[in-house]
C-alpha cells in the first residue's frame, strides 16, 4: 500500500511491492540462499535471520509497457541502498527512514531490479549504530514504478494563510526536466471540495481531468534547459474551506496538472488541512487555540512485522492510543511511514517528527558523514511530509550532545536548515542534559526527557519547576513540553511488593508523573515513554531485560499492563485545550 488515498489520475503508477521478491543473504552460513518475501518487509521477520546483520539483494522482474521515463521511487529501505536495473547501477541512499528516487529512461519490455542492502554498523554510518531501537534490515515500505514525461511535478507544498476569516494556500511547485533540451511547460492547480477564487488578471480553465468539472487557477509557465528544475510559487484564495482540527479533521485534496505541447501529461495530487501552528509567550496555538498535548513516544516496531507495520497494524496502535484519551504521537526517533502520517491526518492526531538521531555523544557527531547524512534526513523528511496538516512540529537530534560547543553548533545548523525549509512550524529538541543545553535560544519549544522516581529519587513536578525556571530565566519565555517520562515493566510480573519491573510500580509511577506534568500549570504537555515495548540492538541487552525496551503502556504484541487503565483514566479526564 503506497498511500491512504489516490495522488494520480494522469500519471501511471504501479506498486513494485505489490508481489513477491527474491531475498539472498551475502554472509554467513545462508550465503547464496534464496527464498522468496513478500515486500515491505523487514528480514529479522523472516525464518532463520532473526538475528542476521549484514548484506542482502532483493531482485524482481518488472514490465515497461512502452518506452520512456521511467520513475522509481522507494519510500524506504533499511538502512544502506544500491539499486541496480539491468545489472546498472542506478542509485545509491543511505537512512532507513526517508525516501528516495531515480529515473532512468528504458526501453518497453522486461527489465530486471536488484536492490543490494546493508545494515551493517560502520563508521561510514553516523546515525544507525547500536542503539536502544532495533536497526532493521530490508526494503522496509514500499516500492513504486511511475511513468513520467520529460517535464514532470516533483511535489507542490502549501502553507495554509488566513485573512479576513478566508483561508487561503502559499503555493510552491517543483518541476523537473529530465530530457536534454529546454522545455516549457504550464501548471494548472485546483482544489477538491471547495472552490478557489481567481482575480481579473487569473486565467481560469474548468478541469476535464475529474468526473466532475472543476475550476483551476494557472500557477504560471515555466522554461527549464535540459536535466534542470525550477519552481512555481502563488497564493491562492479558497471558498468554503473549513479548519483542520483534532475534532474535525477536514481535509481537501490539491490537484496539480503540468502542460507540456498542449497536452495535459502529468498530474501530482496531495491532501492539505486548513489550519496554522504558532508558538505565543508558553502557547502552543493551533488555528489560535492553546492546545494541551497528551501523547505517546512510539517506534515502528512489532514483533511479527519488525519496523515494515501494515496498513492494519499501523491503524490499530492509533485506535489503540485514541481510546487511551492520548491526542499525539511523537515519531521517536524518525521520520515515519506515509501511511502512518495519512492516517494521523484523517483522525485529527497531532505528530510531532523527528529526524533520525538519537543518543549521540560529541565523538560521535564528530563522525565525517554527521552533518551531510542529518542534513540530508532533514531535506528528504521535510520535502515528502511537508503537506501534512497533523504535523505540527519539527525535532532534531534527540538526546544528543548540545551541551558542548561542537555539539551547539551541529544543532544550531540543523535549526537553521529546517527554518529554511519549513517556517510555518515550530522546531525543537529533546534535552537530557538537564540545565546544561546551549542551543534553546533558536528553537521555539523548550522539550526534555525526565525520569523522576525510575532514574532519579526525584519528585515530578519539583524536577520539571526546576528545569522550567531555569530555561525561562536563561532563553526567556517558550511552550514546554515533557518528551519523554515513564517507567518500566514487565508483562505479567505482578507483586504486591511493587518493586521496579513490575507492572504495580509502573502503574504507580505513571500515576504520580503523568499528574505531576498536567498539574504543574507551567507545561504544554507530555508525551510518555512509551507506547509498547520495542526490541533494541543486542548490544544493549545489559541494560534492557528481555533485549526490549520494557516501558511501554502495551507489551511488544499490544497486550494491556496495569497502567493501561491509569494512563486512559488521567488521559481522557482531561481536553486537548488549555482554554
Amino acid at each position: 500500500m503506497i498511500r491512504t488515498f489516490q495522488t494520480h489520475r494522469i500519471r501511471r503508477q504501479e506498486e513494485l511491492s505489490s508481489a513477491l521478491w527474491e531475498f539472498s543473504p551475502c554472509e554467513g552460513e545462508q550465503a547464496g540462499k534464496k527464498i522468496s518475501v513478500a515486500v515491505p518487509s523487514a528480514w529479522e521477520c523472516y525464518p532463520d535471520f532473526e538475528t542476521y546483520r549484514g548484506t542482502a539483494v532483493y531482485t524482481r522482474q518488472f514490465f515497461v509497457e512502452k518506452a520512456g521515463n521511467i520513475r522509481l521511487e522507494f519510500k524506504g529501505v533499511s538502512h544502506t541502498a544500491d539499486v541496480f536495473v539491468d545489472e546498472k547501477p542506478v542509485a545509491h541512499h543511505y537512512n532507513a527512514f526517508t525516501s528516495f528516487d531515480t529515473v532512468l529512461w528504458l526501453e518497453a519490455g522486461e527489465h530486471h531490479l536488484c536492490v543490494k542492502v546493508d545494515n551493517r554498523y560502520s563508521e561510514a554510518s553516523a546515525l544507525h549504530i547500536p542503539n536502544d531501537y532495533q536497526t532493521y534490515g530490508g526494503i522496509t515500505r514500499a516500492v513504486v514504478m511511475e511513468e513520467v514525461p520529460d517535464m514532470y511535478i516533483k511535489w507542490v507544498h502549501a502553507v495554509p494563510v488566513k485573512e479576513n476569516g478566508r483561508w487561503g494556500l502559499k503555493l510552491e511547485a517543483c518541476v523537473k526536466n529530465v530530457s536534454k533540451e529546454e522545455k516549457c511547460a504550464e501548471v494548472w492547480f485546483s482544489l477538491e471540495g471547495c472552490t478557489t477564487v481567481k482575480t481579473k488578471t487569473e486565467s481560469v480553465k474548468l478541469s476535464d481531468e475529474t468526473d466532475t468539472a472543476q475550476e483551476q487557477i494557472s500557477l504560471g509557465s515555466i522554461s527549464l534547459c535540459g536535466e534542470e528544475e525550477g519552481k512555481l510559487k502563488k497564493t491562492v484564495w479558497c471558498e468554503g474551506a473549513k479548519e483542520w482540527s483534532m475534532e474535525e479533521p477536514n481535509l481537501y485534496r490539491m490537484n496539480a496538472v503540468l502542460v507540456l505541447d498542449g497536452i495535459a501529461a502529468d498530474d501530482w495530487m496531495e491532501r492539505i488541512g486548513m489550519r496554522i501552528v504558532e508558538t505565543e509567550g508558553r502557547k502552543i496555538l493551533i488555528n489560535g487555540r492553546s492546545v494541551l498535548i497528551k501523547g505517546f513516544c512510539r517506534h515502528e516496531d512489532h514483533p511479527l512485522f519488525g519496523c515494515a507495520l501494515p496498513y492494519e497494524a499501523i491503524d490499530y496502535d492509533l485506535n489503540v492510543m485514541q481510546n487511551l484519551g492520548a491526542n499525539s504521537v511523537r515519531t521517536s526517533h524518525y521520520p515515519n511511514d506515509e501511511i502512518f502520517l495519512d492516517l494521523c491526518d484523517e483522525k485529527g492526531i497531532l505528530v510531532w517528527e523527528e529526524n533520525h538521531a538519537r543518543g549521540l555523544s560529541e565523538e560521535m557527531m564528530r563522525n565525517p558523514n554527521f552533518d551531510k547524512q542529518c542534513e540530508d534526513c532533514n531535506r528528504e523528511m521535510i520535502t515528502a511530509h511537508f503537506n501534512h496538516p497533523c504535523i505540527y512540529i519539527w525535532g532534531i537530534l534527540n538526546e544528543c550532545a548540545d551541551h558542548t560547543e561542537y555539539g551547539s553548533k551541529c544543532y544550531q545548523r540543523q535549526l537553521e536548515q529546517i527554518r529554511a525549509l519549513d517556517d510555518s512550524r515550530p522546531r525543537t529538541y529533546a534535552c537530557c542534559h538537564v540545565k546544561q543545553e546551549k542551543s534553546l535560544f533558536m528553537s521555539e519549544v523548550y522539550s526534555y526527557n525526565i525520569y523522576p522516581e525510575w532514574y532519579l529519587p526525584r519528585e515530578t513536578t519539583e524536577m520539571l519547576t526546576d528545569i522550567h525556571d531555569w530555561a525561562v530565566e536563561t532563553f526567556g519565555e517558550k511552550p514546554f513540553i515533557i518528551s519523554e517520562i515513564g517507567a518500566g515493566a514487565i508483562y505479567g510480573y505482578r507483586t504486591p511488593a511493587k518493586v521496579k519491573w513490575s507492572e504495580e510500580y509502573q502503574a504507580e509511577t505513571l500515576r504520580k508523573q503523568i499528574n505531576g506534568v498536567l498539574n504543574s500549570g507551567c507545561c504544554n504537555g507530555i508525551y510518555i515513554w512509551q507506547y509498547c515495548d520495542v526490541r533494541v540492538s543486542d548490544e544493549w541487552f545489559s541494560n534492557r531485560p528481555r533485549t526490549m525496551n520494557n516501558k511501554g503502556i502495551v507489551d511488544e504484541y499490544r497486550r494491556r499492563k496495569l497502567s493501561y487503565d491509569v494512563v486512559k483514566e488521567l488521559y481522557t479526564a482531561r481536553g486537548n485545550y488549555w482554554d
